[in-house]
């Protein structure tokens, strides 16, 4: 079974016949392509078109992440499962304003009810449980909106709002140990912040691995608005999934105090993950990715990171009218 590997040691990473090596300081780590779901390089590493090209045979995406940690970029390959009709009703849905707020509208929703779990689980865990319900409550307000936003832009202005009343309850659940006060992004100016923005970008990486192992196109997007440059259906995806994966394992990782502050490295105008902190989230992460729930819809057991698939699926019935949109709500 493929899985995902993570790579931060600086070095090379080439191609030798079947077999991509890793040729670092520590010496040389061979990897059988076939064992390769996706690939996350965070070392400074040196590599070719050969490489790239193989791994593109092979249908292996590679996400790249800079020293500091912050996503550059996606190596795409050349996708192997390509339909036209389905691109057709994807740009048919995003072209009619009523098709794309519905879709738009189911999105939002979701991501708001996971964030509510979320909210809900610490109210009764957090040593000011007051504040925690403070925020659930005003989020719960906030969503109700939800199904009468009239455009894209009304929605997203929604979606921010229940951001920003999340964010908020967050000090109650992380505890006096850390600083957080609000959401600071481009770039993040403490080590929740650092770890929200890393986070957000693993999640990102994942949501658009997944759907490369689709018909989908990545750059047709309902919720956020396609533009150049960026796969922008991987944002909306992401939005469902980052409050029960990338959320709850960073309030586990700070509350465990496996990250700490001195864990982050603070410069004059922002604040980034020191080596240790990605390793430790990458670890948890993965774990995280690959842990099994009983799915309630498929009476079986199904690994979170095949749940992100399974939206993908959902997502394509809904464009080819099989059956109406209905996205991932947790239920723990």
């Amino acid at each position: 079974m493929s899985r995902n590997y993570y790579i931060f040691r600086s070095g090379r990473i080439r191609r030798q016949d079947n077999t991509i090596y890793v040729e670092t300081d520590e010496g040389k780590k061979p990897i059988p392509v076939e064992d390769i779901d996706s690939l996350y390089l965070f070392g400074e590493l040196d590599l070719n078109t050969k490489f790239l090209n193989f791994i593109s045979q092979k249908n292996v995406p590679a996400h790249f992440f800079n020293y500091y940690g912050f996503y550059s970029g996606s190596f795409y390959p050349r996708e192997y499962l390509n339909s036209g009709f389905l691109l057709v009703r994807q740009v048919e849905h995003y072209s009619s304003p009523k098709r794309r707020i519905a879709i738009a509208r189911e999105i939002c929703s979701a991501a708001a009810h996971n964030i509510v779990k979320n909210l809900a689980y610490y109210e009764s865990r957090a040593a000011d449980a007051e504040s925690v319900g403070g925020s659930r409550r005003q989020v719960e307000e906030i969503a109700a909106r939800i199904p009468e936003a009239k455009d894209v832009s009304e929605l997203m202005g929604i979606e921010g709002n229940v951001r920003e009343r999340y964010y908020a309850g967050w000090s109650s659940i992380l505890g006096a140990d850390v600083e957080f006060e609000k959401r600071v992004r481009r770039p993040p100016d403490n080590l929740v912040n650092a770890l929200i923005s890393f986070g957000n970008s693993m999640m990102y990486s994942t949501a658009l691995s997944e759907i490369y192992r689709t018909q989908l196109n990545p750059t047709v997007s309902y919720l956020h608005e396609p533009g150049e440059r960026r796969f922008s259906l991987a944002l909306d995806l992401a939005e469902i999934f980052k409050p029960i994966i990338v959320d709850r394992l960073i309030f586990s990782l700070i509350n465990t105090r496996q990250i700490r502050p001195e864990h982050a490295e603070e410069e004059v105008n922002y604040c980034y993950l020191k080596e240790e902190a990605r390793k430790l989230f990458v670890r948890g992460y993965e774990e995280k990715l690959q842990t099994s729930i009983k799915h309630r819809r498929l009476k079986r057991n199904v690994t979170y990171q095949h749940l992100i698939r399974l939206e993908c699926y959902r997502l394509v019935k809904h464009l080819t009218a099989v059956e109406p949109y209905e996205a991932f709500r947790g239920w723990w």
